[in-house]
């Protein structure tokens, strides 16, 4: 297992869970399923630049308005990855739930992500980065990474 821990700005990571959470929330109570979509989008093109959906954002809106300072610590980005990647799954279904009038279904998997991203944003613990670090217990290839030193898994972890 590799512990080089690197530099994650948390503050990255939440500007994308709050925008995360903030069009899922218009796109279901506005009825905009194409809001969805682009959602899952985000996080598709995200997942493959290996950077935060909404990073724009961050860098352009919630930086300089001083909604949110840098948090940088030292972690592992690619649960983060993996877990922005199981997100864009679930959005990604849920869009195509909604394009087929599968109308529960798709919601139900949109709420899913809006759930686990305030669970990450305002509760400190990454479902999807414990999916991660579970799945590396099980010598599971390209799982390689352990949580930081004294950090429960999925835990955000202690500024040092």
């Amino acid at each position: 297992m590799t512990t080089n821990l690197q530099k994650v700005d948390h503050s990255a990571l939440k500007a994308n869970q709050i925008t995360i959470i903030t069009l899922n929330i218009a796109a279901f109570i506005l009825n905009l399923p194409l809001l969805a979509a682009f959602v899952a989008l985000a996080m598709g093109i995200g997942s493959l630049l290996k950077l935060p959906g909404f990073i724009l954002l961050y860098r352009h809106v919630f930086k300089p308005l001083s909604l949110l300072k840098p948090d940088i610590l030292e972690d592992n980005p690619e649960p983060h990855r993996f877990a922005q990647f199981l997100g864009f799954i679930f959005m990604g279904a849920g869009s195509i739930a909604l394009y087929l009038n599968a109308i529960t279904i798709g919601w139900t998997l949109v709420w899913v992500v809006v759930g686990l991203a305030a669970l990450n944003a305002f509760g400190g613990f990454c479902v999807g980065c414990a999916i991660y670090y579970w799945l590396g217990r099980l010598n599971i290839s390209g799982f390689n990474r352990q949580p930081p030193l004294g950090t429960f898994p999925g835990m955000k972890p202690k500024a040092g």
